[in-house]
């Protein structure tokens, strides 16, 4: 990304590209467009609470998505008692919970720790993913010195999530960037702002598309939104959510204008956790609503 003049300069072909690019990113994450497929009724409200509680009497809550979940409930409700749709052992859903120097929770992750987490989830396994996000903060305990740090080094530290220069670039690139606008490397600042203000604010990061925008907003930010990755689509289309020739962009606009806001997280993360396991089998079929017991099954 380029670095910002200090002066106001006129305006001038170059600058105009530069405005243009900027705003086709934007409507690329989604700011401000709506419903795609507004002659596509599906899925209803009802369909939608139908499929939830049949995939969670199949699966339970996915103990891998109930800190975030708990995160949400305290957002919504500050008096929240920590328990789950699928009740677990106590001291699996203790999280203890020690302030550092800013005030955040020793066991709350940062935006902009979830952010490069997100980054490093791309085209790789979880276990690997985790491993990579765990060796990044080992060798550079702050973002401090990852912006610090030579990017073959970097690289080093997150080899075992895949596609290292890739994203060790768009990390770099990101910290620069933050730092550069805002004077340090904190995305806090995303919490106090609308969905379409945090797609407008992350769309201005090379690298970052609306997938990892979406699930940045949903797990970190504790917003009202849905991503759509390969399961999700897959499954939404083979149930008739989504009109035959849906893409995935359009996918996501269309999911997030037709499933109620109270129910987008949870199902969001069983229908992931429903296509990562591929149980389509014939045993699960009285576990799924009727429409949609015949594609699922």
């Amino acid at each position: 990304m380029k670095k910002g003049t200090k002066r106001k300069q006129p305006l001038n072909s170059s600058s105009s590209s530069s405005i243009t690019k900027s705003l086709k990113r934007s409507k690329t994450i989604g700011i401000g467009n709506t419903e795609p497929y507004p002659d596509h009724p599906r899925p209803t409200p009802d369909e939608c609470l139908a499929l939830r509680d049949a995939l969670l009497a199949l699966h339970g809550f996915p103990k891998e998505f109930l800190k975030y979940r708990e995160q949400r409930l305290k957002k919504e409700n500050p008096s929240f008692e920590k328990n789950s749709l699928k009740p677990e052992p106590p001291e699996k859903l203790h999280v203890e919970e020690k302030s550092d120097s800013s005030g955040k929770s020793e066991g709350e992750e940062s935006v902009l720790d979830g952010l490069v987490s997100t980054i490093l989830s791309q085209n790789t396994t979880d276990v690997n993913s985790q491993r990579a996000f765990l060796s990044l903060k080992s060798a550079f305990p702050t973002w401090e010195d990852v912006l610090a740090a030579e990017p073959n080094h970097i690289e080093d530290a997150i080899r075992c999530g895949g596609l290292a220069p890739t994203k060790a670039s768009c990390i770099k690139s990101i910290l620069n960037c933050l730092f550069e606008k805002r004077g340090k490397l904190c995305l806090e600042y995303l919490r106090d702002l609308s969905i379409g203000e945090v797609k407008a604010e992350l769309s201005q990061f090379k690298g970052i598309g609306p997938k990892t925008v979406a699930c940045v907003l949903m797990f970190h930010l504790q917003q009202n939104d849905f991503p759509v990755d390969t399961h999700v689509f897959q499954i939404a289309k083979s149930i008739g959510w989504l009109p035959v020739l849906a893409d995935v962009k359009r996918a996501y606009l269309h999911l997030n204008c037709r499933i109620p806001n109270n129910l987008k997280f949870d199902l969001n993360c069983l229908l992931f956790t429903h296509g990562k396991n591929q149980e389509y089998g014939p045993k699960h079929c009285n576990l799924i609503p009727p429409f949609t017991r015949k594609e699922l099954c």
